[in-house]
């Protein structure tokens, strides 16, 4: 049976810093996405990306304006039976970061280690300088396109 995905992320920009990637190392893959997850049955959308934060990142957000939702199709990279939509929103923090935010990709510490060997699969978070940041710098299709709108909407002078 074919099903759909739905997965919500949240772009979170800091003036200073860049905008938050998360490094995933699932499996044998290396991923670099924005951060969010998959929609769980019976919650919305916003609720949904403000658990995927405070549960991946001990973080709370505020989730601000949508910017935007796959208008195409998409198959899951992980199910070749899933049709994947991704809803993309801005977030702001509502506190001072507690994880370990990293300065180079796919930079685990041993805790993200010890889980990769558990569960095959770790997640580090890092910014990505304005100056840095573009579609080639993302793992997944839609993050691509997402990262060139997100240039067009805001250029980098």
């Amino acid at each position: 049976m074919k099903q759909f995905t739905i997965r919500v992320y949240g772009i979170l920009q800091d003036p200073a810093k860049g905008i938050l990637v998360s490094d995933e190392w699932i499996k044998a893959d290396r991923f670099t996405k924005f951060p969010g997850g998959g929609l769980q049955f019976g919650e919305g959308t916003r609720d949904c990306l403000a658990r995927e934060f405070l549960e991946e990142m001990n973080l709370r957000v505020s989730v601000e304006e949508h910017i935007y939702t796959t208008d195409y199709f998409q198959l899951s990279a992980f199910n070749p039976a899933h049709q994947i939509v991704s809803i993309y929103y801005a977030v702001r923090p509502l506190e001072e970061f507690k994880v370990d935010l990293k300065k180079k990709p796919f930079d685990f510490d041993e805790r993200e280690l010890a889980l990769y060997q558990r569960h095959q699969q770790a997640e580090a978070f890092r910014f990505v300088h304005f100056k840095e940041f573009g579609p080639d710098i993302m793992s997944l299709p839609i993050d691509k396109i997402v990262a060139d709108q997100l240039l067009q909407r805001f250029p980098i002078n």
